[in-house]
């Protein structure tokens, strides 16, 4: 599938993105409140305990056999790795918290995969990198200032809580940036993009905030 191209839009789907959209300029579920990261739940959420599923009604199916990605863009060193080339490289764990834009918060979340360091690390960004775009196999996309993605704690996942990552969850490998809101953490991920500028994504540009930063409510821009 050329993931540039491809609609993240389910038919029947754009009522769904207006109603966001509408909750983006009347800034539904702001507080006004700020809060340090030490009281671990966010301004405006609520603690939940299983696993809400949000997505724009695609969800791709991607078997392991076909599955690839790509780092590439501003790079020394670009990478194209189908399933086996991303197993053979260091794998880890994290524990993290994860905080959902419509207000849900989930605790203690253990995933496994590959860290964005080591990625990082392989192909050696340009020095007029600054920025990464995530691209998935629905067509979404989704973007960071570089630094707030060379962080140890933000990883391609392909495990959640001892298990292989679900499609509908982002299977077979999925973005986690636990320190922003959780549409920043890309499903179904094929490419990183190193950029030398920002390339706002698919809810940037339809009013949402383009940092993320739940600890100053940082939903809509």
């Amino acid at each position: 599938m050329d993931d540039t191209a491809a609609n993240p839009i389910a038919p029947g789907r754009e009522k769904l993105v207006a109603k966001k959209q509408e909750w983006a300029r009347e800034g539904r579920l702001l507080t006004g409140a700020h809060a340090d990261p030490q009281t671990r739940l966010p301004p405006g959420q609520r603690l939940v305990t299983d696993f809400p599923v949000l997505d724009l009604g695609v969800q791709p199916a991607i078997g392991r056999d076909k599955w690839r990605l790509r780092v590439d863009g501003l790079v020394a060193n670009r990478l194209i790795l189908d399933w086996s080339a991303f197993q053979a490289l260091p794998q880890a764990e994290w524990l993290n918290d994860i905080h959902c834009v419509t207000a849900w918060s989930r605790y203690d979340n253990r995933w496994s995969g590959v860290g964005a360091l080591t990625l990082l690390n392989l192909v050696q960004p340009m020095a007029e990198a600054s920025h990464v775009v995530f691209h998935s196999y629905d067509g979404y996309t989704t973007n960071l200032p570089l630094e707030a993605w060379a962080r140890p704690e933000n990883l391609v996942a392909t495990h959640w809580n001892g298990a292989s990552l679900d499609r509908v969850h982002g299977g077979p490998a999925r973005i986690v940036v636990p320190h922003l809101y959780f549409w920043k953490s890309a499903k179904w991920i094929t490419r990183i993009e190193l950029l030398a500028e920002d390339r706002p994504g698919f809810w940037e540009v339809r009013g949402y905030h383009n940092n993320a930063d739940p600890w100053t409510e940082e939903r809509y821009g």
